[in-house]
């Protein structure tokens, strides 16, 4: 028997809750895959903005900076142009961090977006296959009740077998979902700590040039 013939006939022995662990299966997938394209995007996005935007910051051309940030979807554009927007207006350098900081409270909820359904999913499926292991476990003692006692052996453990089914797949999925998430949390949390990185030597060369342009008493 081939593997495909195998694995069909594992979906035809697994009863009917083996569709909603499929359809669970299929839409975190489908997250999973957005959610990575979107964080490489944003990853790669930031870093090209940011080392393009970095020396003219060091020599004091914001003009030319917020031109670049207000025509890029770069979240590091977003939060530089606040600052930038901030900077028009006399402050602190806590007012100016404020400005860039309502920036990140905009863009990592959108990092972080539906990537907490990866793990709902993996918990959900787990629990879906106990469900249709105990719901195949009591098909098949009730089917073996009234049955010749040579032949329940042997239908016992086909029916144990088929419930067992739905577990062996529901962990098959879990399990690598759980990875899944634990990896986009990690590389949200890493193009967090760059916005962060990149917010703090924005804020420092602000401060640096001010200085330099403040008059000597």
């Amino acid at each position: 028997m081939s593997a495909f013939d195998t694995a069909v006939k594992f979906f035809q022995d697994s009863g009917l809750f083996i569709y909603p662990s499929i359809l669970i299966m299929a839409l975190g997938l489908a997250i999973a895959i957005e959610r990575f394209m979107f964080l490489a995007r944003a990853r790669a996005e930031n870093r090209k903005l940011w080392e393009q935007m970095l020396p003219m910051l060091q020599n004091g051309k914001f003009k030319e900076v917020h031109h670049i940030t207000a025509k890029s979807d770069a979240a590091i554009g977003k939060i530089v142009s606040n600052g930038l927007q901030r900077m028009q207006s006399p402050g602190r350098r806590e007012d100016l961090d404020a400005a860039m900081e309502e920036g990140m409270m905009e863009i990592v909820p959108r990092l972080e977006k539906r990537t907490h359904y990866i793990a709902t999913f993996a918990n959900v499926i787990t629990l879906i296959g106990l469900l249709g292991t105990i719901i195949g476990l009591i098909k098949g003692f009730t089917a073996v009740a009234n049955v010749n006692p040579a032949e329940k052996a042997e239908m016992l453990s086909a029916s144990i077998s088929i419930a067992m089914n739905n577990t062996a797949f529901a962990l098959m999925v879990a399990i690598p979902f759980l990875l899944i998430h634990a990896f986009l949390q990690a590389r949200t949390a890493e193009i967090v700590d760059g916005l962060e990185a990149a917010k703090i030597s924005f804020l420092n060369l602000v401060q640096r040039i001010k200085a330099e342009a403040a008059p000597a008493r």
